[in-house]
């Protein structure tokens, strides 16, 4: 699998790093920048925007994200095994989330047949 086969637009599901792991759906599109890293843009829900930049090696994506919220930036990076290049399974933590739990994300790509199941 390269870099490129990621490219595109995917559901997602995912449950949020805290001890009620509250659920969250959206989507993630994938890009490429002139330096040939990926260039992430999240919507949670209807409105809220995450961007971020990484990069992948033997199946494995890493984005280091941010977004705004209350007046304040957080960080926190996301790391993806690339099952197909229509099915990445994850897990991410931000900087001030809570240290005792690990955010998960599972990846669909938009029109595939894995998403249609779910």
């Amino acid at each position: 699998m390269t870099v490129e086969d990621l490219i595109g637009e995917y559901s997602i599901v995912g449950k949020n790093q805290e001890l009620e792991a509250t659920q969250y759906s959206g989507t993630l599109k994938l890009t490429l920048n002139e330096h040939h890293r990926i260039e992430a843009v999240w919507t949670i829900g209807s409105d809220q925007k995450q961007f971020g930049t990484g990069f992948f090696k033997n199946n494995i994506l890493v984005i280091n994200f941010y977004y705004k919220a209350e007046h304040s930036i957080f960080k926190g990076v996301a790391v993806y095994k690339c099952l197909t290049k229509d099915v990445l399974e994850g897990f991410w933590s931000e900087k001030y989330g809570d240290p005792n739990f690990i955010g998960e994300e599972y990846c669909f790509r938009k029109g595939s047949r894995k998403e249609a199941l779910n």
